[in-house]
């Protein structure tokens, strides 16, 4: 072995520039670009100012760098070697490992398992403490309506628990030129970095899993635009299924989690002009009676009853109340309601006839006309725990279904103005309540007073991350 490789090996190992790094201006959740030439090729990331930059051979802009502003430690963002620059060796050092864990976290099978056994608090490099999977994520401009579905889904063990092991999704192969993967592959990265146990700081930016969105959804989400959370999680519930290889026959995590089925009862009805006799006419015909089909579901959409125009004696709006139970009466088998379409009128009824391990309820509070849209304030008064919904099931499905009751998960709030309004959500581990970066505890009692919009429930009994596995296509 030659005298310089011997010296080469000694410098790796002994590299007198360690104690310069600076971990607190160290962020890893921005897009891996040089910030110089905007490459996203061989980016190094400086240790001592937190800066990209691309390349590390001779006027390489990370080799210009380091000359001009006497900053030696630099990390490769895609080998996560560690270098010595301008002198380029490579430094091998046990104590440099928290940084890459921060850059790329890893999740064993035992760690994931025991994830909601522990309660336990971590303090982050920056002092704060925090709770992994209860971080804040940063709101970067108008995107706090994605943060919370965002946040919503990743406290559901199935999907986060498939998301944390990259393993689970590695070998999918998809068609050349296809995009929608970097959603799958960005979700996990965001995933394994809101359950990190050892951030350096107590909040995440969600930006790389943003442009991903843009990207994938065509600029139809934004993260400059307020956008609709129902919206966005029909659209990301889909793209993810599709991505992760899923079709209506083939199952995928999403699926496995939170799809269930429905029997609709459809009746159409003869136009509202025709003569009295024309109508009773056509109702004996084979096209006005009443038809079944059975249909998937990935959310259940429950309808807000009309809020009341009128004020109270002291000119103030009244906000009306409504139970659960109530609005869940649309899926019951015998209520029936007036659907319109362009052309035609339909009744329909709607029963249950597979509960999924995690039921999704979307409340529907908004209305869009041409011109503008309108926000139904009713307050959903719902219990946390112990949602039974055995009577919403066919008699059929009521043998079959064992377990019926469901709790509380999660609950995205919308709040203010229909456009110009913000998102905020309540997690269970004990109760919290997340706002992008602001994360507080809330008392129980205090979630059901607000405008839910999004619910997630989980189903009792049974091990429902083994259930997952036993439920079919979209």
């Amino acid at each position: 072995m030659s005298r310089g490789r011997v010296t080469e090996d000694r410098r790796s190992r002994h590299c007198p520039y360690l104690d310069t790094i600076n971990r607190s201006v160290l962020d890893f959740d921005f897009e891996k670009l040089c910030s110089i030439s905007l490459s996203h090729i061989n980016v190094y990331a400086c240790l001592i100012c937190g800066k990209y930059f691309q390349g590390r051979g001779l006027k390489s802009h990370a080799y210009t760098h380091s000359v001009q502003f006497t900053h030696h430690v630099f990390l490769n963002l895609h080998t996560l070697k560690f270098y010595c620059l301008p002198d380029n060796y490579e430094i091998i050092d046990s104590s440099l490992e928290d940084i890459t864990y921060v850059l790329k976290p890893t999740f064993t099978k035992q760690h994931i398992a025991g994830l909601d056994k522990q309660g336990k608090l971590y303090r982050a490099y920056d002092g704060t403490t925090y709770l992994p999977g209860i971080v804040g994520l940063n709101n970067i401009k108008a995107n706090d309506y994605a943060n919370a579905v965002l946040q919503a889904f990743s406290n559901v063990p199935p999907l986060r628990n498939y998301f944390l092991e990259e393993e689970n999704y590695r070998g999918i192969r998809r068609p050349p030129g296809d995009i929608m993967f970097l959603l799958v592959q960005r979700f996990g990265e965001l995933m394994r970095k809101l359950w990190n146990p050892r951030n350096f700081k107590a909040h995440v930016s969600p930006h790389e899993m943003l442009q991903a969105v843009v990207l994938c959804s065509k600029k139809n989400f934004q993260i400059t635009k307020q956008g609709d959370s129902v919206d966005f999680m029909t659209w990301f519930l889909n793209a993810l299924h599709g991505a992760l290889g899923g079709t209506k026959k083939k199952p995928s995590i999403i699926t496995k989690a939170f799809q269930g089925s429905m029997r609709i009862f459809s009746k159409k009805l003869p136009h509202p002009d025709l003569l009295p006799e024309e109508k009773e006419a056509l109702l004996v015909t084979e096209e006005y009676q009443e038809q079944m089909s059975e249909s998937t579901f990935l959310f259940l959409t429950l309808d807000l009853p009309t809020a009341p125009l009128y004020k109270d004696e002291k000119e103030q709006l009244i906000i009306p109340q409504v139970p659960l139970f109530n609005i869940l009466g649309k899926f019951n088998g015998n209520t029936e309601k007036e659907y319109k379409t362009y052309k035609e009128n339909f009744l329909k009824k709607f029963q249950l006839t597979k509960l999924p391990p995690y039921l999704v309820f979307c409340i529907k509070r908004f209305t869009k006309n041409n011109f503008f849209v309108e926000k139904n304030p009713t307050i959903v008064n719902f219990p946390i725990t112990n949602v039974d919904l055995r009577e919403y099931l066919t008699e059929e499905a009521q043998v079959t279904e064992k377990h019926t009751t469901y709790d509380l998960v999660a609950n995205v709030v919308h709040d203010g103005k229909p456009t110009e309004g913000a998102y905020r959500i309540h997690v269970l581990h004990h109760w919290y309540e997340m706002q992008d970066l602001q994360v507080t505890d809330i008392l129980p009692q205090m979630i059901t007073l607000s405008e839910a919009y999004i619910q997630i429930w989980k189903r009792q009994g049974g091990d429902d991350d083994d259930d997952t596995n036993n439920h079919t296509g979209l």
